[in-house]
């Protein structure tokens, strides 16, 4: 990250998830801290999105969208978002929900997926989540019990509009 970019968030949030509490097994071992050869994880920065979208998301407080950047290429390689969300009939206990969990076809097979849900899962919880959820496919299911998450018995519906 360069001194001159805002990131979304602290970026010692990142540093101080408890990596102790991940589930999931890396092979090699990649970290929070340690990525990978050339790989450094981050938050989003202000020169990584247009202005109007970072200051709107970054003021509300409640996006945690976190990539890896490739430093030698100066590219994102892979992101994943949390988001928080104050619930109303839980007191406005945060809920974290994960979305937008993306690896670049070149860095596929480099457990950057892994890492980027073991770290927003432990993230929510040191942010004090009460639940973290997140929507899937079937065939997805599989790969985000590693860390732990369960299938519920909601349903999860959908209304688009077209533009």
């Amino acid at each position: 990250m360069k001194p001159d970019e805002t990131p979304m968030f602290d970026p010692s949030l990142l540093e101080e998830v408890d990596w102790s509490q991940n589930t999931a097994t890396f092979s090699p071992a990649i970290s929070p801290k340690n990525p990978g050869e050339g790989l450094v994880l981050r938050p989003l920065c202000t020169a990584d999105l247009n202005k109007e979208s970072f200051e709107h998301m970054k003021k509300s407080g409640d996006y945690y969208v976190t990539v890896v950047e490739d430093v030698t290429l100066g590219q994102i390689v892979a992101t994943a978002t949390l988001i928080i969300e104050h619930k109303f009939i839980h007191s406005c206990a945060k809920r974290g929900r994960v979305e937008d969990v993306v690896v670049s076809d070149a860095c596929r097979g480099k457990q950057l997926g892994k890492l980027l849900l073991s770290t927003l899962t432990l993230l929510s919880k040191k942010l004090n989540c009460y639940k973290i959820t997140l929507e899937c496919l079937p065939q997805n299911v599989g790969f985000y019990q590693k860390f732990g998450y369960t299938v519920s018995e909601e349903n999860y519906m959908c209304r688009r509009y077209l533009k």
